[in-house]
C-alpha cells in the first residue's frame, strides 16, 4: 500500500537535482511541499496536507544525507590519477560507409609515426556521427585523410581531463550525476565526454581547464 512517505521518496529520487539541493539544504520545504502536493494526490488518489509531506521530507532527507555520503564516498575516495591535456582538437564527421577506412588510414599514420606515445587520438561513434577527439598537432593529418567526408563541426583550443575510477564505480548509480553536477554548478560547458568501463575523460574549452580540474581535486579531498 502506498504511503505518503513512500511516494515522496519516489518523487525526489526521479529528481537527481532537486535530491542533490535538498541534502545541501538549499529549498525551503514548504514551497516544495506545496509544489509536490498535485503530484503526490495523484499518485495517491485522494487529498494530502501540506504538513504530512513536509514531515515526509524532514523524515527523508537525513536518509538522503547518508546514503549520498556512503555511496560515493568509496568511489570519489577512490579516483586515482587524473590527467590533463592541452593543445586538442574536436572534429565531428557524419556516418558514411567511407568513415571506418578513413579511421584506420589515420590510425595507421598516427602510431606508426615516432611521437605516436605523446599524441592524443580518440573516437567517439554516435549513430549518426563521429567524432575525434585529437592532439591538435594531428590536426592537418586529419583535415587530409578526411578531406572527402562531411565535417558537421571542428572545435580548437580544447584540453582534457582524465579521471581514474575504481572499478566498483559501474556497480553505484549516480557516480557520474555527482561529477558533472560539480561541474555544471560552476558554469562550465562540457564539450565531449569520452568514457570506459573504468575511466572518463571530459574535453572543456582552454579557457575552463583550471577551474575544472579544480573542482575535480576538490570533490575528491572533500570526501577524504
Amino acid at each position: 500500500m502506498l504511503t505518503i512517505p513512500n511516494v515522496v521518496e519516489e518523487v525526489i529520487k526521479k529528481k537527481p537535482f532537486l535530491e542533490g539541493a535538498l541534502i545541501e539544504g538549499l529549498i525551503n520545504l514548504s514551497a516544495l511541499a506545496r509544489q509536490l502536493r498535485g503530484e503526490i494526490e495523484g499518485r495517491l488518489g485522494k487529498p494530502v496536507n501540506e504538513s504530512a509531506i513536509i514531515m515526509a521530507l524532514n523524515r527523508l532527507v537525513p536518509r538522503l544525507e547518508l546514503t549520498s555520503t556512503m555511496k560515493f564516498r568509496r568511489i570519489i575516495a577512490g579516483v586515482g590519477d587524473i590527467i590533463v591535456r592541452s593543445n586538442l582538437t574536436d572534429f565531428t564527421y557524419t556516418n558514411t560507409s567511407t568513415l571506418y577506412g578513413r579511421q584506420e588510414e589515420l590510425l595507421r599514420e598516427v602510431y606508426s609515426a615516432p611521437t605516436a606515445q605523446d599524441v592524443l587520438c580518440t573516437f567517439s561513434q554516435g549513430i549518426y556521427e563521429t567524432t575525434l577527439v585529437v592532439s591538435s598537432s594531428l590536426g592537418s593529418i586529419v583535415e587530409r585523410v578526411f578531406r572527402d567526408e562531411i565535417l558537421v563541426l571542428k572545435r580548437d583550443n580544447l584540453s582534457s581531463i582524465t579521471v581514474k575510477l575504481p572499478p566498483e564505480n559501474t556497480a553505484c548509480p549516480g557516480v557520474y550525476y555527482y561529477i558533472f553536477k560539480e561541474l555544471a554548478w560552476d558554469n562550465i560547458n562540457i564539450a565531449e565526454v569520452i568514457s570506459t568501463s573504468n575511466e572518463f575523460t571530459v574535453v572543456v574549452s582552454d579557457a575552463d581547464i583550471h577551474r575544472a580540474f579544480t573542482i575535480l581535486m576538490e570533490a575528491k579531498r572533500g570526501v577524504q
